[in-house]
């Protein structure tokens, strides 16, 4: 016992003295602030005919819309499947012989859940890294993302004039989880994870002035620094990085049929634990029941996850700058897959992870024309609110290099562009359990 206390002590200060580790900007601010207000400002030095300083003040669905972007970010923070806590090691106790034996041939799955439990009084704990590196939202190339910004009170003449942007969001995720696993009773586990996030966002922004309306008139529509007059373009930049403790998530499962064929109901439970406006975290609490289906045979062993995903409110999906907290999009969620016994110290797995995200904000693809006499048009985006499916494959290994040690290495791979994704998302986990 007094070893399982250690295990867990460590793992505490661990988790403590990451969530103190430093950080730069407000994450969750630098979208709303480059395309805000105070961002992408165009200067002016026209005078009306009434006499008052002409207004230069532009906007597009990026500023008016801006919160969409981390409302992505936020339900992507939400559906990243985390690998599974449950031991790779499963017992069942064998009442004539008074002792636990192994109940599966396989190690069993990386990213979705079995039915059967580990054993009552076992004890496992894990570490895993995973490394997200955001290319595409619904399939548009995160780097090259174009958005027009319209005068106020645009009307042919001065105000036709617009200021075309191509953008580029560089969102990087890194996550180191700990799971620790306790068997209660020889069909009930409870299981904690706790990821340390790391998150890093570039946001820049190409801005053009487009004269439609201004012709030659470079006094009209600028750009300037404390130096100097800039002319039509200027280049934007917001950066920031930070990290420290992401959300906790806990599991609690009780398997209710056990054999050849196991059934298990379960909840996760969802801490807001992450600061959401650093986007370590979701923001709001969530609660996941689902129910796992497995069938342990010699050599191949299928298993089936089916739930849903209840999310509360977050401030990243109100307005970070005010504080107006909305309901994160809820997600139906399922898993189907195999892991398959190689030999008595490898397991291969394969998965199929799947999730219907309900009222969620998506970006489109749409062309502006703009107010001249040619009617010129330019590339621009816009956001609706629909549901969507997202689907994701997964495959991995499960190594035995001796013991009760377990090596893990998974793949994630898109196999649709709907919502925030990564091309390629590795993992390396190890699992002990005693």
């Amino acid at each position: 016992m007094s070893k399982r206390i250690t295990v867990f002590t460590f793992f505490f200060l661990v988790a403590s003295a990451a969530a103190t580790l430093g950080q730069s900007r407000k994450l969750a601010h630098l979208i709303p602030t480059l395309y805000g207000p105070t961002g992408l400002f165009v200067e002016s030095e026209a005078v009306l005919p009434s006499g008052a300083s002409h207004s230069a003040h532009f906007n597009s669905a990026f500023q008016s819309e801006f919160t969409q972007f981390n409302i992505a970010l936020a339900s992507q923070l939400t559906a990243v499947p985390l690998p599974s806590p449950a031991s790779g090691f499963t017992y069942s106790y064998n009442e004539s012989q008074g002792t636990f034996d192994r109940s599966t041939n396989s190690f069993g799955p990386i990213l979705a859940e079995r039915a059967e439990t580990i054993g009552k009084g076992k004890f496992s704990f894990g570490v895993s890294f995973q490394s997200f590196t955001f290319d595409t939202i619904e399939g548009m190339d995160l780097s090259s993302v174009p958005a027009v910004f319209t005068h106020d009170g645009a009307a042919p003449g001065g105000r036709a004039d617009v200021v075309n942007t191509s953008n580029a969001l560089d969102a990087r995720v890194g996550q180191f989880t700990t799971f620790l696993t306790y068997g209660f009773t020889d069909r009930m586990d409870l299981s904690v994870g706790i990821p340390l996030v790391s998150t890093e966002l570039t946001v820049t922004s190409d801005a053009t002035v487009e004269r439609l309306g201004t012709a030659s008139n470079h006094a009209v529509h600028f750009y300037s620094n404390d130096q100097e007059h800039l002319g039509d373009t200027r280049r934007f930049v917001a950066a920031g990085s930070a990290s420290g403790i992401g959300d906790v998530v806990m599991r609690l499962k009780n398997r209710v049929l056990s054999g050849s064929k196991a059934l298990a109901v379960a909840v996760d439970v969802r801490l807001p634990t992450g600061d959401e406006e650093n986007l370590l975290g979701s923001g709001s609490f969530g609660v996941k029941p689902f129910v796992a289906l497995s069938f342990a045979n010699h050599f191949a062993s299928p298993h089936f996850n089916v739930g849903y995903q209840w999310n509360g409110q977050s401030l990243l999906a109100g307005d970070v700058l005010t504080g107006e907290k909305a309901d994160l999009p809820d997600q139906f969620v399922y898993a189907a897959g195999i892991d398959l016994g190689i030999t008595e110290r490898v397991t291969v797995a394969f998965d199929l992870l799947g999730l219907r995200v309900f009222d969620s904000p998506q970006l489109t693809s749409r062309t502006f024309t703009g107010l001249d006499a040619a009617a010129t048009t330019f590339p621009d985006i816009s956001f609706e609110t629909k549901s969507y499916n997202q689907t994701t494959g997964a495959a991995g290994v499960k190594i035995n290099p001796g013991g009760s040690f377990l090596v893990d290495f998974n793949l994630l791979f898109r196999l649709d562009d709907h919502g925030l994704r990564d091309k390629l998302t590795p993992m390396f986990g190890i699992e002990y359990s005693f």
